[in-house]
């Protein structure tokens, strides 16, 4: 099984356009160690020719242009993603299907509740029906993918993991902005023997997701924040992480420390904002990330299982 990082950023990408945080400004100029990057994507195969896309990025034709896997390879109109999976209805996840509407054969996958949102906006009716195939998965059960072309050898089970209803949708929730179990998931990817978990939006580890995840041997985790004040502290925000839906990485609290003990072989953050200062490799933030044994994913970055 394949694995390629498409977008390691979080929403508004790295630099985001109108952030001059100093590690964007870093990344603006080209200084240091501060990489640029693309909203989070990845995409994932188990024959290294069909492809399935797990969020649609608002990257996503500057992301498909960039690697050659995805480059169209016979005929006038040709695609080498079969499907396409969201793991929530926020902006960073759904933007992309808009840039793929051009009578293309996909298979749109996505729990009910998410489906239920795209319907309700009639811009996501540019992606045609006789194109596209939308189909609902159930949480808890593993399902086959199939893609435009029949079964892509990929296995999906999907599970609730606590997180926010999507920005859009916040004045719909007042007084509770954690929504229903469909809302936010995560993902255990299998082809055969080989398997990874994918989560790039977390608000926190439960007993319950600590124990499904114990052991894993690869995991892309919500690497949003790197402290829960870092938008306050900054000045760009009145917004914790735990408010956004995100667990921070430091701290008691924080992911590396909720992780401690699982035995799980590979570690990345995903989904990593464009205050954070770990995108800065030169900094101790980053320093302390890849001391307790985590990795900050970078677009184009390539895994095999």
């Amino acid at each position: 099984m394949e694995v390629i990082v498409l977008g390691s950023a979080a929403g508004g990408g790295f630099p985001q356009w109108n952030c001059n945080a100093p590690t964007s400004k870093a990344a603006r100029e080209g200084a240091g160690g501060a990489q640029q990057r693309t909203q989070a994507s990845i995409a994932v195969s188990a024959d290294g020719e069909n492809w399935l896309l797990v969020n649609a990025s608002p990257d996503l034709r500057q992301q498909l242009l960039q690697n050659r896997a995805f480059w169209p390879r016979q005929g006038l109109r040709d695609s080498p993603i079969k499907a396409v999976l969201l793991t929530s209805a926020e902006i960073d996840h759904v933007a992309g299907l808009l840039s793929m509407r051009e009578s293309q054969p996909f298979r749109l996958w996505a729990t009910s509740s998410v489906l239920g949102i795209l319907a309700e906006n009639p811009i996501f009716g540019a992606l045609a029906p006789d194109y596209v195939e939308r189909s609902a998965f159930p949480l808890g059960d593993p399902i086959k993918i199939a893609g435009a072309s029949g079964d892509l050898g990929l296995v999906i089970e999907a599970f609730p993991v606590p997180g926010k209803v999507p920005l859009f949708l916040e004045s719909r929730h007042v007084g509770d902005l954690a929504g229903g179990v469909e809302d936010t998931i995560g993902l255990e990817i299998r082809s055969g023997a080989a398997r990874f978990h994918f989560i790039p939006g977390c608000a926190r580890l439960t007993p319950a997701l600590r124990e499904r995840l114990r052991g894993s041997p690869l995991i892309f985790f919500d690497g949003t924040l790197w402290s829960d004040t870092e938008l306050v502290d900054l000045g760009i925000s009145a917004k914790t992480g735990a408010r956004m839906g995100h667990m921070s990485i430091s701290g008691a609290d924080g992911t590396m420390a909720a992780f401690e003990g699982l035995a799980i072989g590979r570690k990345v953050f995903i989904h990593v904002n464009t205050t954070n200062p770990v995108l800065d490799e030169a900094s101790l933030e980053h320093a302390a990330t890849v001391a307790a044994g985590w990795e900050v994913a970078q677009d184009g970055m390539r895994i095999s299982l």
